[in-house]
């Protein structure tokens, strides 16, 4: 037992590099996948064929987190979904709220996804008197200014920007005093908050602009 311990510490204090942390949700797609298509197991090698990553980097990405598969076997297909819902925290209720509650706000608020997934937007914020009030997908939109009280009465592990880049910034300050330790930026701007809070940025128009580069880099 207590050489399990240490095997479990060792592996949690392991550092992850973003590359793989990025994949992790690839791998629990696919697996969901397969488990709704009733595969009972996998090998390295059909999953790869499946993800387009080879082989090898799906071993070494699963071996960072203690392996999962046997040899001649494969991997149970069930046993690594609940695994990667583990890893990635899915298995517990992250609880976020959304400040913007416009076209973008709403959209989120809307997608079942997260609920599926573990997520649960408990509230959305804005400035705007004619959205507050309303209920989107069974969830009010709140003043802007309820921010810290709703914060103090609620467990909020996660805050989503979707503001106007001119407003991300201040609002990003005040919610880590609040007490938000992690945020999903939406807006257009580089946030610089304390090294303690984790962000995640979707830039989505830099990644159309990404895109964009793309198609056009083959007609040149």
């Amino acid at each position: 037992m207590a050489d399990l311990k240490a095997n479990d510490k060792s592996v949690n204090e392991k550092v992850i590099s973003p590359a793989v942390i990025k994949r992790l949700p690839r791998y629990y797609r696919y697996l969901g996948d397969l488990l709704r298509n009733d595969v009972v197991r996998i090998s390295s090698r059909e999953l790869s064929q499946k993800m387009n990553v080879t082989a090898s980097q799906i071993r070494q990405d699963l071996n960072n987190f203690g392996g999962f598969g046997q040899q001649g076997y494969g991997y149970n297909v069930e046993y690594l979904y609940n695994e990667m819902a583990k890893i990635l925290g899915l298995n517990k209720v992250n609880n976020i709220i959304i400040v913007g509650a416009g076209n973008l706000g709403q959209a989120l608020a809307n997608n079942s996804d997260f609920v599926h997934n573990g997520f649960n937007i408990i509230g959305l914020f804005d400035v705007n008197p004619k959205l507050i009030g309303m209920i989107v997908n069974g969830v009010e939109v709140y003043d802007i200014d309820m921010l810290g009280e709703f914060i103090a009465g609620h467990d909020v592990r996660i805050a989503a920007l979707t503001l106007p880049g001119s407003k991300a910034s201040k609002v990003a300050g005040e919610l880590v005093e609040m007490g938000v330790k992690a945020i999903w930026n939406f807006a257009p701007v580089d946030l610089r908050l304390p090294d303690d809070v984790i962000i995640e940025n979707v830039h989505l128009s830099e990644s159309i602009m990404t895109l964009s580069y793309r198609i056009h880099s083959k007609e040149i």
